[in-house]
């Protein structure tokens, strides 16, 4: 009776995995995205960002947005906003766009993206993010509770869901601006980066993190000194490449990038991401 209990348990066990092995679609690239206002999405979406977003393109709500008609743990067409209900234009929305233009048809992109403008890298450490709370304006509070107080809890429990759907292809990160000078940013970004590979079960050299820059010190960046430590972050991350923000244009408070300025800094991602799955593309202008 126990060896019929353990071979029919071992059958159970192995049609569910079946089951959930058959429905995660190995060409549905999902792509998680973090930091801070740059990457929430400071500039105000005009019309040419709400049109012309295929169906290939999506994202996974991690808030819930009714006025959107949107559910946390979701699914949707990929329309800006991407962070939460009332954010902007953000590096993610043409880095997908420029995805889906250059991979066969058959592939869909997906983004995850959870950001806190004016937050530390501190937020998204795990065991570090309680205190570091306690020293947060309350605007940002308003802007964390929304992540039911912990942006990188809620950043994991969706990207788990998603990867029922999918694969983890990559990480996008553009935080930097308020550790400006923190010559401990790069050891602080791997502790964020090992937490996930190890809570997702990813592998570091099949999962790059992307990193942009801050704004450049071309258009006047008042956190440009910055970028001279991003430079280095491929020295702690073996598998991180660094997105240059050079040319990309800026609003008038020289810390965030205009609506132009993110969607040129997006299709840089996504050349540095395509050349990382051995797509040629043709140069982004």
């Amino acid at each position: 009776m126990k060896k019929r209990f353990s071979a029919t348990t071992f059958l159970l066990g192995f049609l569910l995995w079946s089951l959930n092995a058959s429905a995660q679609d190995k060409n549905f690239y999902i792509f998680l995205c973090l930091g801070q206002s740059n990457m929430e999405g400071n500039a105000k979406i005009e019309p040419q960002d709400t049109v012309n977003v295929t169906s290939r393109f999506q994202v996974m709500e991690a808030v819930n947005c009714p006025d959107l008609g949107r559910t946390m743990g979701q699914w949707y067409p990929a329309v800006p906003p991407l962070c939460r209900c009332r954010t902007g234009l953000t590096p993610a929305d043409y880095f997908g766009r420029e995805l889906v233009t250059n991979l066969p048809e058959k592939v869909r992109v997906g983004v995850i993206n959870v950001a806190v403008g004016g937050c530390k890298i501190e937020l998204f450490d795990k065991d570090q993010y309680e205190s570091y709370v306690t020293t947060v304006p309350g605007w940002m509070k308003n802007f964390i509770k929304e992540y039911d107080g912990n942006p990188y809890a809620r950043l994991v429990e969706m990207a788990k869901l998603a990867q029922k759907d999918g694969v983890i292809k990559g990480i996008l990160l553009h935080q930097g601006e308020s550790n400006t000078n923190d010559t401990l940013w790069t050891a602080k970004v791997k502790v964020v980066y090992d937490n996930l590979m190890h809570d997702l079960n990813l592998k570091p050299k099949k999962v790059p993190l992307l990193a942009g820059e801050t704004v450049h010190a071309d258009q006047g960046g008042i956190c440009a000194s910055m970028n001279k430590i991003i430079a280095t972050l491929p020295k702690t991350i073996k598998n991180a490449h660094v997105i240059s923000s050079a040319g990309c244009t800026d609003a008038a408070d020289n810390l965030h990038f205009d609506a132009a300025g993110y969607r040129e800094l997006g299709k840089r991602y996504a050349a540095q991401m395509l050349a990382l799955l051995g797509v040629r593309t043709t140069a982004v202008e």
